[in-house]
C-alpha cells in the first residue's frame, strides 16, 4: 500500500504526546514516515486523507474511540483489510492479548518498547523499510 518507492508510512495513534515522539522518533531512524493521531477518531480522519499506509501502530487506552474499536472499525473497512496493525499498549495479560489478535491486529507489543523490540515486530509484520 506505500504511498512512494521506497517510502515506507506508519500510523501511530497514542494519546500520550510523550509516547508519540518516542515511537515516532524510533519509526523516523527505521526509515518510516510517520502520521500521527491522537485518539481512533482521530486516526480514522488521518486514514481519509493519507489512505497510502504501510502499518498501524495502536495504543489500547484512549479517549473517543480505544484501539481494540479502532481495529475493529480498520477490518470492517474492505481497504483497510490488509493494511498490518500493531497494538502497542500496557495491557499485557493474555485475555488482552488474544482480544486484540482476535478484534484483528496482527501483532502485539508491550510499552515500554525499544528501539530493538519495535525493529524485531515491524520485521515479523514485513513492513521495515527495505524489507519490501
Amino acid at each position: 500500500m506505500s504511498a512512494g518507492e521506497g517510502t515506507v508510512h506508519a500510523l501511530l495513534v497514542d494519546d500520550s504526546r510523550t509516547m508519540r515522539a518516542l515511537l515516532g522518533g524510533m519509526l523516523a531512524e527505521l526509515g518510516f514516515e510517520v502520521v500521527e493521531a491522537t485518539h481512533g477518531v482521530d486516526a480514522l480522519a488521518k486514514l481519509g486523507t493519507c489512505p497510502d499506509l504501510d502499518v498501524a501502530l495502536v495504543d489500547w487506552n484512549m479517549p473517543e474511540m480505544d484501539g481494540l474499536e479502532l481495529v475493529r472499525a480498520l477490518r470492517a473497512e474492505r481497504r483497510f483489510a490488509g493494511l498490518p496493525v500493531m497494538m502497542v499498549t500496557t495491557e499485557s495479560d493474555a485475555h488482552s492479548v488474544v482480544r486484540a489478535l482476535m478484534a484483528g491486529a496482527d501483532e502485539y507489543a508491550m510499552k515500554p518498547l525499544d528501539r530493538d523490540g519495535l525493529h524485531d515486530k515491524l520485521a515479523l509484520l514485513g513492513v521495515l523499510p527495505g524489507q519490501r
